[in-house]
């Protein structure tokens, strides 16, 4: 298996009406700003090991596990809202960094979380690597009744429990679930990662099964359309620079199929002030597993910059 370099501890925070689990590695340094990595739907916190263990330099770093994801609860909800995640983002940064403007890493959803927030709060980040965290295609005004039907259809399907996560009889079979998703995975890594994104839970024939460290109400769409005037009012308003990093493989492209591309992305990301583009060659969509020393590589440059 897997042996990390560097030992996270685990922290909870009060967050609003939740109790946060914060993944922290290194000390605070006097002057240095901490290094936050904000995970991806569907991901956990200790989904960073790798990216942590291939710095060159110690640094005093923090992962949060999202709202409903690995060690945090979801507060019992049926649904999610990306301004939740706003807020509690803030919240932590209250905790942790004061007025202190921090340096932010975000992949996936974390980082459109990360784009979003730092168009909230530009004075609270110093610069911003946004890892594979594209946004989402272009909607109508017109799509909105059929979104809210569907919203509604989905949460009545979690109700039924007709959105459950898979489970398995066995750590190695979510060890396997990684790989057939990422095919880049090595083994050691999908074994060490899989006793991190899930934990046995006991079950009605008497044996513990392996689930996922993920609510099943993530899997609710937004009622809500993407509003893309919004984002860019967003984009304009960061402050500190970006660097948006995307992976060889298009992802894009195998998710929306022309409906969203890269280049349409490029174009939004000229609404920031100050942002560039790079690139990790041999890599999909999940990066940070795939390179990590050359992920770590980009953020250290970049921050170092």
């Amino acid at each position: 298996m897997y042996q990390a370099l560097r030992i996270s501890r685990s922290e909870f925070v009060p967050v609003r009406n939740l109790s946060y689990h914060v993944r922290t590695w290194g000390e605070p340094a006097p002057a240095r700003p901490p290094l936050v990595l904000l995970h991806g739907w569907m991901d956990v916190a200790a989904s960073w090991q790798f990216v942590v263990d291939a710095l060159a330099e110690s640094r005093w770093v923090l992962a949060p596990d999202w709202r409903g994801f690995g060690l945090t609860a979801g507060g019992n909800v049926d649904n999610y809202w990306m301004p939740d995640y706003l807020a509690d983002l803030d919240w932590l940064l209250d905790h942790y960094a004061g007025d202190t403007p921090v340096d932010l890493v975000g992949h996936s959803m974390g980082g459109n979380v990360a784009m979003q927030y730092s168009g909230v709060r530009p004075q609270r980040i110093r610069r911003l690597v946004n890892l594979e965290g594209f946004g989402m295609p272009t909607f109508e005004p017109d799509q909105a009744p059929a979104r809210y039907a569907k919203w509604i259809d989905e949460q009545k399907c979690l109700h039924r429990g007709e959105k459950a996560l898979a489970s398995y009889s066995a750590v190695d079979g979510v060890a396997r679930r990684l790989m057939k998703t990422n095919p880049r995975l090595s083994q050691d890594k999908a074994d060490w990662l899989a006793a991190h994104w899930s934990a046995p839970r006991p079950h009605a024939d008497g044996g513990d099964r392996w689930e996922i460290l993920g609510d099943p109400a993530h899997k609710i769409i937004n009622a809500h359309i993407f509003r893309c005037d919004e984002m860019l009012a967003l984009y304009a308003a960061i402050a500190a620079p970006v660097l948006a990093v995307e992976a060889s493989d298009d992802s894009l492209g195998q998710w929306w199929k022309g409906r969203y591309t890269l280049a349409e992305y490029h174009e939004r990301l000229k609404k920031v002030p100050d942002a560039r583009i790079a690139r990790v060659e041999d890599a999909g969509h999940m990066l940070h597993h795939d390179q990590p020393a050359r992920v770590a590589s980009l953020i250290e440059g970049f921050f170092a910059g």
